[in-house]
């Protein structure tokens, strides 16, 4: 059984989607400590001036020593704003009229107390129509224990997982040893960006995924994945690995 986990983020990028798409089950992490300047409420979007940052007004009092579960969104009006500069940016997409509404129903329609509630439905809107379909679980339903790589080893332990998907920064802290000590088989993604038919000048990458979905529409999922793993492609890797060693 493959695992992987992510913290919540705002409008995610393609390689947190594309570790979703290859696994067999995705741990939402909604306990880690809530990150400033990171992507827990942000994210970039393309527009005709360039990538410009969607940033979602969180409560600051003492966020230093919350979890990213408990940080509660600032209700000043944002959610319009958003869906303006979303509009504004991809009005002229082939594919924005498929999925615009359902995402300003989401910005605009409903009211989230916290940011990781919001970040939760956009993830699963974003599954939905990248015809991702790995069940996911919300660390919060859990007790995990330990820090850093240790916390993620008893996550796999917890969920029964065989093989551990971590991002690429995962190197620097994934005790290895451990892992292979306890039957778990880390691996360690280095997704490739694609590229694709995207408005508004010369190509840039690291775009939120609604980048993708409203320029390529029903394409998007096999781009996501082109030029990357498959489910069978962790697992092909893994055995290389093993034989190696």
């Amino acid at each position: 059984m493959i695992l992987t986990a992510h913290q919540p983020v705002y409008l995610p990028w393609l390689g947190l989607l594309h570790k979703i798409a290859v696994a067999d089950l995705f741990c939402y992490f909604d306990v880690v400590q809530y990150q400033t300047k990171d992507y827990n409420n942000r994210n970039k979007i393309k527009t005709h001036a360039g990538e410009i940052w969607l940033s979602v007004p969180v409560e600051s009092k003492d966020h230093l020593q919350k979890s990213v579960g408990d940080i509660r969104i600032v209700q000043n009006g944002w959610q319009r704003k958003h869906a303006k500069s979303i509009q504004y940016a991809y009005q002229k997409a082939l594919y924005f009229r498929d999925y615009s509404a359902e995402l300003e129903s989401i910005l605009v329609g409903q009211s989230f107390g916290t940011l990781s509630a919001l970040n939760f439905e956009i993830l699963r809107f974003l599954m939905r129509h990248l015809g991702i379909e790995t069940p996911v679980v919300k660390a919060s339903d859990y007790t995990f224990q330990g820090t850093k790589s240790d916390l993620v080893l008893d996550m796999c332990r917890q969920l029964k997982a065989d093989v551990y998907i971590f991002g690429s920064q995962g190197r620097d802290y994934a005790d290895v040893g451990k892992f292979l000590a306890a039957g778990v088989e880390p691996y360690f993604q280095d997704y490739r960006h694609p590229t694709y038919g995207q408005l508004h000048g010369e190509f840039l990458p690291y775009m939120s995924a609604i980048d993708l979905l409203f320029n390529e529409g029903p394409r998007s999922r096999d781009i996501l994945l082109s030029g990357n793993d498959t489910r069978a492609g962790v697992c092909a890797r893994l055995q290389v690995t093993a034989r190696e060693a």
